[in-house]
């Protein structure tokens, strides 16, 4: 039953609370740095009603645009359609589901943050997205 397919790309889910900074930010580094050799998913336990304008501004920044992006509701579905699921704050909210890897990334909340502070959230996210596609041996695109 541990059938494994080095075709289909990993898939990661990203999740926050509102799904509206740090796990948006994630998700857009993990797609901007892996291209299609990873499917990306972000979601929230508490979905805000639109990205934070923050993160926005500190990812176009960098070249990356977040603007279209929308929260989503985190999902059993979406939890046990992801090979990785990364915390990114969203307490006890995200199920666990057995067979999955569970990352936790302690990152300060974007929400109300200065610009500088953002930027350096940013900064630690591709940090870590970066670790993780060495982790993983996915070689990056940017």
């Amino acid at each position: 039953m541990s059938e494994t397919s080095t075709a289909a790309p990993a898939s990661v889910l990203f999740v926050c609370v509102h799904n509206a900074g740090r796990s948006q930010m994630a998700a857009a580094w993990l797609t901007h740095l892996a291209g299609d050799r990873v499917e990306v998913r972000s979601a929230g336990s508490n979905p805000g009603d639109s990205v934070n304008p923050a993160a926005v501004e500190a990812m176009a920044e960098v070249g990356i645009d977040i603007s279209a992006e929308t929260p989503k509701v985190l999902t059993v579905d979406a939890v046990r359609g992801s090979d990785i699921c990364i915390t990114t704050g969203c307490g006890d909210a995200c199920p666990v589901f057995p067979g999955k890897r569970y990352l936790d990334w302690d990152l300060a909340d974007p929400a109300g943050a200065d610009t500088d502070t953002v930027r350096a959230i940013r900064d630690q996210i591709e940090h870590r997205v970066r670790d993780l596609l060495a982790e993983l041996s996915i070689p990056t695109t940017g």
